[in-house]
């Protein structure tokens, strides 16, 4: 069978002998038409104003600035772009007016090549382009200093814009809940202090910081309050299959749009099992998800909600980048020869603040339940000494694991990243 991993995949040669379950996403109309499929949504949008009445009602619109998700994420940006720039010269709106901002969080900026694929023939239309950073603080406003009663910071850009608009995609995020809505504001375009916060060690911890939850989930409820100071007037959002294909489109209210497409995830991506495996294999979904070892963590917790106490997980994600480019602070941790017990508990002692932290953080949370075999382009000695183990293909490390659970263990394998993920049914 064929695994995501990188551009191209991976086959595994699955042992007749093995005791082997396969979880395949539920398949997915995909829309055929998608720039089309685009345009009328923001046409008939969700509790708002159409995007046209809304800048009818404005005096003037100098510069409006659009927010779209970076190189780590594979949403389609390019076709939202695409239809979304054709209705706003249809309403009258300049295309020197219009600035794209990458929103990075605390990622490394998009490269010149990834913001080409991101958005596609929209490179060669006369808008403005460039990537958030969260630690330039004259790229921020604060916005207690703007009259909003909050200590963060917003990426300027977007706060003095006449116009904002938000894109991006929703899936289950493995600590967010869902990615899409508040997230393209915080982390997306929030000042590094900002981030910090809600990203903190207290969030992470929460049990309610996990794929799939939302209303009670911390990090979405912090999130909230400050994309509503800062609020969009207008967002399209997407769903999208293991191909990166658009299933389903949104536009309108933040909120609306949000529930719209989480309701429609959740009808979709969750797939019950009646207890948990001796060994999960899983990845993250290819390219660009598989990038790093640091964006690789998501699948170790994908694994997470599928092993059992002491089970095995094997994540097989190509990380052409190594560790990640940009990533210090967690390529220092992950070096640092500590036990993952002992890394937890500074990171919620706060002995241990650091940007990157809550990678590290479920990466070590996963480790004490579960051994991981990394399955990857990484040599050995490239994925630490805090208790990764490597293998050089997904048919050896299976056949490890079996050493330690017996030739009788049971086998879950997650082909498609999050586009399927296992819950236990209590």
């Amino acid at each position: 069978m064929k695994l995501d991993y990188g551009r191209n995949g991976i086959e595994l040669n699955v042992n007749p002998n093995w005791n082997t379950a396969v979880i395949h996403p539920v398949e997915q109309n995909v829309i055929e038409n998608p720039i089309k499929a685009i345009r009328e949504a923001i046409r008939n949008p969700l509790g708002s104003p159409s995007l046209e009445s809304i800048i009818k009602t404005r005096q003037t619109i100098k510069n409006v600035c659009i927010i779209a998700s970076d190189a780590t994420r594979p949403v389609p940006t390019h076709l939202i772009l695409n239809g979304l720039l054709q209705e706003l010269v249809d309403y009258g709106i300049q295309e020197k007016s219009i600035t794209i901002l990458i929103a990075t969080g605390l990622h490394r900026p998009s490269r010149k090549d990834e913001i080409e694929r991101i958005l596609g023939e929209v490179k060669a239309r006369d808008v403005k382009v460039f990537n958030h950073t969260a630690t330039d603080a004259q790229s921020l406003v604060s916005l207690n200093k703007s009259g909003l009663d909050s200590p963060d910071s917003i990426n300027k850009c977007y706060f003095e814009s006449d116009l904002k608009i938000v894109t991006g995609y929703v899936e289950p995020h493995f600590f967010f809940g869902f990615s899409g809505g508040y997230k393209s504001i915080v982390p997306g375009i929030a000042g590094a202090e900002t981030i910090l916060a809600n990203h903190s060690a207290e969030n992470i911890a929460s049990p309610y910081a996990r794929f799939g939850s939302y209303e009670n989930n911390p990090l979405t409820i912090q999130s909230a309050k400050i994309a509503k100071r800062v609020r969009p007037d207008f967002i399209i959002n997407v769903c999208i299959n293991k191909n990166h294909e658009i299933t389903k489109v949104a536009a309108g209210d933040l909120e609306s749009v949000h529930k719209k497409l989480v309701d429609f995830q959740n009808k979709h991506i969750f797939k019950e099992i009646q207890e948990p495996f001796d060994i999960v294999v899983c990845g993250n979904g290819g390219y660009p998800l598989d990038l790093n070892l640091y964006q690789a963590v998501k699948s170790m917790a994908i694994g997470e909600m599928g092993v059992k106490q002491g089970g095995t997980i094997i994540s097989v994600n190509e990380c052409r980048e190594g560790v990640g480019v940009g990533q210090d602070k967690f390529k220092e941790l992950i070096f640092s020869g500590k036990s993952p017990e002992e890394i937890y508990k500074k990171i919620l002692n706060k002995e241990i603040i650091v940007p990157d932290q809550w990678e590290i953080q479920v990466l070590t949370r996963v480790l004490m339940k579960a051994e991981i075999y990394l399955v990857s382009n990484m040599r050995e000695e490239e994925i630490g000494n805090i208790g990764l183990k490597y293998a050089d293909t997904v048919e050896n490390a299976i056949n490890q694991a079996l050493i330690k659970h017996g030739k009788n263990a049971k086998i879950l394998v997650l082909p498609n990243g999050p586009q399927i993920l296992p819950i236990i049914n209590k």
